[in-house]
């Protein structure tokens, strides 16, 4: 049958119409699941795939170890992300270390963030600071460790003290809040230096460049710098505390996931869990 022009425009236009808004109902059904907004549940996600993803660290004994001959993660952190993913899962620890319950994702300073804010990880439990800064971004549980910052130098160094950083050059860490701790102990010690700072993209690059004279310290969470102190290394002023680092687990902002994983960290607190776990990794 012929149409005219008018009912061909009319009848293309519903079927556009139609197109479109299949296409928008196709893309909120895309979102609902995994594309981090308001209205997701991270835990029934969580259930849904049947494991907890989790940012950890690689290199930092006694926190988040990756054992080269085992392939396998060890470490506080590693044992309170098992204990979480039991609590979402409503399996015992025993059985969320069992099952392995926990994929696990090496994170830095700098990937740890984004991370979580693209869903491709639930949780980062790699002595992760809280600050007020970034309890604007993510969720924080309770503090579940305190740390302080130490400067790892060389034994030969020819440095005692911390006014011998004058003019030195310091190792960080790419995206970590070190650099800003050093300089404000130096000004509340009253200390006067001027060290200037090179960021790495990891601890092992700075160690290796400490080792190679390309750094005169190497400054960071005493936690991370017991995995690097050897034989010919030693703290500057050790009893020189500055810096407490307190260690939460993080989350997305504003998820649901959040308040499990805190209720989680206050339990194992309470219990005892923790302070086993500090005795068991020998942690500073």
């Amino acid at each position: 049958m012929d149409m005219s022009r008018r009912q061909f425009l009319k009848v293309a236009g519903l079927g556009v119409l139609s197109v479109a808004s299949i296409g928008a109902l196709a893309g909120c059904g895309s979102g609902s699941k995994g594309s981090g907004s308001s209205s997701d549940s991270k835990i029934a996600t969580i259930k849904e795939r049947g494991k907890l993803k989790c940012g950890v660290k690689k290199d930092v004994l006694g926190y988040g170890y990756l054992d080269t001959k085992t392939k396998k993660y060890e470490g506080l952190e590693i044992d309170l992300c098992y204990q979480i993913a039991a609590a979402v899962l409503g399996v015992s620890y025993e059985e969320a270390v069992k099952k392995e319950l926990c994929e696990f994702t090496d994170v830095t300073p700098k990937t740890r963030g984004p991370l979580i804010d693209n869903d491709q990880l639930d949780i980062i439990a790699a002595t992760y600071t809280i600050t007020d800064k970034r309890k604007k971004s993510w969720d924080f549980s309770t503090p579940y460790r305190t740390d302080h910052v130490g400067i790892l130098i060389k034994k030969n160094s020819g440095m005692s003290k911390m006014a011998d950083l004058d003019g030195k050059l310091i190792g960080v860490s790419q995206g970590s809040t070190t650099k800003d701790l050093v300089l404000k102990m130096l000004e509340d010690e009253k200390i006067d230096a001027t060290p200037e700072f090179k960021e790495f993209p990891d601890y092992p690059s700075i160690k290796s460049a400490l080792d190679a004279g390309n750094v005169d310290a190497f400054a960071m969470d005493r936690s991370t710098l017991k995995t690097y102190t050897t034989d010919d290394c030693e703290l500057l002023q050790p009893e020189i505390e500055f810096g407490a680092q307190e260690y939460g687990v993080a989350t997305k902002k504003g998820c649901d996931l959040s308040k499990t994983v805190d209720d989680t960290v206050k339990k194992l607190q309470k219990d005892g869990w923790i302070d086993e776990e500090i005795s068991k990794w020998g942690l500073l």
